[in-house]
């Protein structure tokens, strides 16, 4: 049994629309720093420790990737670590940008 669950792209772009999730980029930085949702956190495995460490167990996690498969693995990862509402973002970062290019941030234009 999954600890995580799959979100759909239009639910996940309202609780992004809401601040009402954490969104975690885990994709390389090259690619979160050529475009990303805005707010999202990047995540690797040098900071991962810190992450786990840090933010609370209990929020809204939403994990990206490039397509939504990567994901997967990393949301079952940090909720077995004690995360009790993990999503894996169906379509990925890939999704996000085709279906909603206003909402993307790029390090030219990244918004505050």
């Amino acid at each position: 049994m999954s600890n995580y669950q799959l979100m759909e792209l239009p639910i996940a772009v309202e609780h992004w629309q809401n601040n009402e999730a954490v969104f975690v980029d885990i994709r390389d930085p090259q690619s979160f720093a050529a475009g990303h949702i805005p707010g999202s956190q990047h995540l690797d495995n040098s900071n991962l420790p810190q992450f786990l460490n840090s933010v609370d167990k209990n929020q809204k996690l939403i994990v990206v990737c490039y397509h939504g498969i990567s994901s997967q693995g990393a949301a079952d990862y940090i909720a077995g670590n004690g995360f009790t509402d993990v999503h894996s973002m169906d379509g990925g970062y890939t999704a996000w940008s085709m279906s909603f290019p206003e909402h993307t941030s790029h390090k030219e234009t990244e918004r505050d």
